[in-house]
């Protein structure tokens, strides 16, 4: 029987990336995002069962919605991506308005808290118990880059929401895993400015390479496979770049490979 996972921000870059990856490795996929022309453009590409549930998951009615329809259609649920993010404003930390850190820590932070509770509320009582969630954090949550405080301060939220969430659904075979993402050219990297290169710590604009978002979608499924015993805290993906002696650039600052 062909397992079930629910992918937040699903209408683009790396959710529908990875929801098009889960598909074709037969999983039924629930797809949810706000826009929903987008999203169903995405289930279109899912050659397995797919529900589209369009809303925004930072509303607590439609995150119960969205699990109640995904029981109703399928049953039970398997696997969480808590994918749905924003990158926030670019601008200096004393520039930030509080209504734009509010909107980056609602959709970030919230609405992965949000969905992760209905997951726990399915993963206890369905039978066998027990599920995995993934969160998607980003290398900002270790590195962050400048001028992007809300941004940084909602992944490193993400980190103790899935260290968390790990400890407590142990006893009830529930497992969390936090995906740190580095450079794919998605349609957030665009928001970051990537096409006129990254702004640097020390004010410059460099173009960084980027890893092809198959590669992401491939570890996304390689995750939700893993049983349940089998614990996956935190997983890196980036790109490396190996014409240094001893250390390797990632998101504009020199990280030892030792990191790695």
């Amino acid at each position: 029987m062909a397992k079930v996972v629910i992918v937040t921000g699903a209408s683009s870059g790396i959710g529908k990336i990875s929801a098009i990856a889960l598909s074709k490795a037969g999983w039924n996929v629930v797809l949810s995002a706000r826009r929903e022309a987008e999203l169903l453009e995405t289930a279109q590409e899912c050659p397995a069962s797919t529900l589209a549930v369009p809303g925004d998951v930072t509303d607590p009615m439609f995150v119960k919605e969205l699990f109640s329809k995904t029981i109703g259609h399928y049953g039970r649920l398997d696997v969480l991506f808590n994918n749905a993010g924003i990158p926030g404003p670019q601008k200096p930390l004393e520039d930030i308005e509080l209504s734009e850190l509010s909107q980056v820590l609602n959709v970030n932070v919230v609405a992965s808290f949000l969905c992760t509770q209905e997951a726990f509320k399915i993963f206890k009582s369905q039978e066998p118990q027990g599920g995995r969630i993934i969160n998607n954090g980003s290398i900002a949550a270790h590195v962050p880059r400048p001028n992007s405080a809300p941004y940084a301060i909602s992944k490193h939220a993400v980190s103790g929401l899935t260290k968390a969430t790990n400890l407590d659904g142990r006893k009830y075979n529930i497992t969390v895993t936090q995906i740190d993402i580095g450079n794919v050219f998605t349609e957030m990297a665009k928001k970051f400015g990537f096409g006129k290169g990254a702004l640097q710590p020390d004010g410059r604009y460099i173009q960084e390479p980027m890893i092809d978002g198959k590669h992401v979608g491939d570890t996304i499924v390689h995750i939700a496979n893993l049983p349940l015993d089998v614990a996956m805290l935190e997983v890196n993906i980036m790109y490396v770049e190996r014409s240094c002696a001893s250390s390797c650039r990632v998101w504009g600052y020199a990280i030892p490979r030792t990191r790695y």
